[in-house]
């Protein structure tokens, strides 16, 4: 008999495969996008979605699991060009939590809301016997509205357009690493956990034409490059030098043997973006907190069709595709 394995919560091609099969036919799922895309009142279109948070440990440097699962939620109604502006948020509590700990995140949370600019408007809580839950795990929904003209899809990315990076990879997923293993760096590594509304607000504001959008998460810029070049049907060429990787992560990842281009982030985003556009929305970006490093990492080319080709230091060309299951589990 067939069992549910930890990959197939991964990110990588366990999950896609487990979600393809399984969830998408009996749903009638159409697209696969961490937002779905609503006919709401009056002509407007609204963004909606859902997601649960199960990071161990649920305190890490730079954030917690509850600033972790709004921050989520926003970028996730972010990447569809929505304005994020209500959530929920259900909690799984184990039996012999500290309450301690759960104002902690109760005010993490707020803080959060507060500082991306929505309301937490209702939410659920159950408690499960001691072992059944490890601690706490947080289930969200959240709602925004999407402006007309706005119109973010992986079916609008055309040969040519400009792949942009709004910041350095790794920082995430090394963090949750190093303090589930005790392990220390000097400088520390923090988690780059962020909302990024007010920045994609930015991006919109200088122009429309961006075409698709994706924070990328578990499996990381690899996972999602490889998700945009299959939705779009198009290659998706990037350049080894021109990925922004901390120095930190780089040597972590060096000395534990991971890649970088698939450890997780919660606080940068991928852009493909119409090349006449490119450079203009590269400068508005970098005069955005959250921007500061943002390059064109890449270009969108028509074959071979669905595949993620990386340009090397050294000259050559690797294959990027999707890892079976995940480098880092429960990293969100």
């Amino acid at each position: 008999m067939e069992r549910i394995l930890l990959g197939h919560g991964s990110g990588g091609k366990m999950m896609h495969q487990l979600i393809r099969e399984h969830f998408a036919p009996e749903f009638e799922l159409k697209t696969l996008n961490d937002s779905a895309v609503l006919e709401g009142i009056n002509n407007k279109r609204i963004a909606f979605t859902t997601d649960s948070y199960v990071v161990s440990p649920i305190f890490f440097p730079g954030g917690d699991i509850g600033n972790l699962a709004v921050y989520g939620t926003v970028n996730d109604l972010s990447m569809v060009g929505a304005s994020p502006l209500y959530i929920t948020a259900g909690f799984i509590l184990e039996e012999g939590f500290p309450v301690e700990d759960l104002k902690k995140i109760l005010s993490s949370m707020a803080d959060a809301a507060k500082k991306a600019g929505v309301k937490i408007v209702a939410g659920d809580t159950k408690v499960v016997n001691k072992g059944k839950a490890d601690g706490i795990f947080i289930n969200t929904s959240g709602i925004g509205v999407i402006e007309k003209g706005v119109d973010i899809s992986p079916l609008r990315v055309m040969p040519s357009d400009k792949v942009i990076l709004s910041g350095p990879i790794g920082n995430h997923g090394i963090c949750i690493m190093a303090e589930r293993n005790g392990i220390s760096f000097n400088p520390p590594i923090v988690s780059d956990t962020a909302p990024l509304n007010n920045l994609v607000r930015e991006m919109l504001n200088t122009t429309k034409e961006v075409h698709a959008m994706r924070d990328p998460t578990r499996g990381g810029l690899a996972t999602t490059l490889k998700e945009i070049a299959l939705d779009s049907g198009y290659c998706i060429m990037i350049e080894e030098g021109s990925i922004p990787i901390p120095s930190g992560v780089r040597g972590a990842c060096e000395l534990l043997g991971l890649d970088p281009l698939y450890v997780a982030n919660e606080g940068i985003l991928v852009a493909v973006v119409k090349p006449d556009v490119a450079d203009m929305l590269v400068t508005t970006m970098r005069n955005h907190p959250l921007g500061k490093e943002t390059r064109i990492i890449g270009t969108v080319q028509e074959e071979p069709a669905g595949m993620v080709l990386l340009k090397t230091h050294i000259g050559g060309t690797r294959i990027v595709e999707m890892l079976s299951g995940d480098q880092l589990p429960r990293i969100c």
